[in-house]
């Protein structure tokens, strides 16, 4: 059975920031052997997240086709090809961007979970566990807090795979790696 048939529909890898997990799901992909695409929902809005996004984009190499989708995920997760294997990067920043915009959080995650339960290729998703800090001292914080742990323990609850990465080492929370 060719490896492509193996891989789960969806897995989740989750880490704090810069804790490898994006090098992490990069290598779970690259294993695959399928056709790349990479969702990519950071805006650089300073000079920080411009050198962020160029060390990801050299850190990937060549051969992904990148879409840019800071705010609408839905229509590009249904147009992945069969072929392709997605990795989504990341859906904390993705919560961000929706918060700055106003959006409506539970909809938006609702539709995001929907959009990858029917997606027409297996998706990694990469986020961070933010829960394993202390409590924010301002509202707007407290709320992402609570948003981004109720979305990863959605995203968990769909996923066939749970990585959790800490300095660059992958642990396996569910399923098998």
């Amino acid at each position: 059975m060719p490896a492509e048939n193996k891989t789960p529909a969806l897995r989740l890898v989750l880490g704090g920031a810069n804790s490898g997990k994006s090098r992490v799901a990069e290598q779970l992909i690259a294993a695959t052997g399928r056709p790349q695409r990479y969702i990519a929902t950071a805006q650089a809005w300073d000079d920080e997240m411009r050198a962020k996004i160029a060390k990801h984009r050299r850190q990937r190499g060549l051969g992904w086709t990148t879409v840019e989708a800071p705010l609408d995920l839905t229509d590009v997760l249904a147009a992945a090809k069969p072929e392709e294997i997605v990795l989504l990067d990341c859906v904390t920043l993705w919560l961000s961007n929706l918060m700055m915009a106003e959006r409506n959080i539970q909809t938006a995650c609702a539709e995001l979970c929907t959009g990858l339960a029917h997606a027409p290729c297996p998706v990694i998703v990469v986020s961070n566990e933010v829960g394993q800090g202390i409590t924010p001292d301002n509202a707007m914080a407290r709320a992402f807090v609570k948003h981004q742990g109720d979305l990863n323990q959605e995203l968990a609850r769909l996923a066939q795979e749970v990585i959790f990465v800490t300095v660059g080492i992958a642990q396996t929370l569910k399923g098998r790696l």
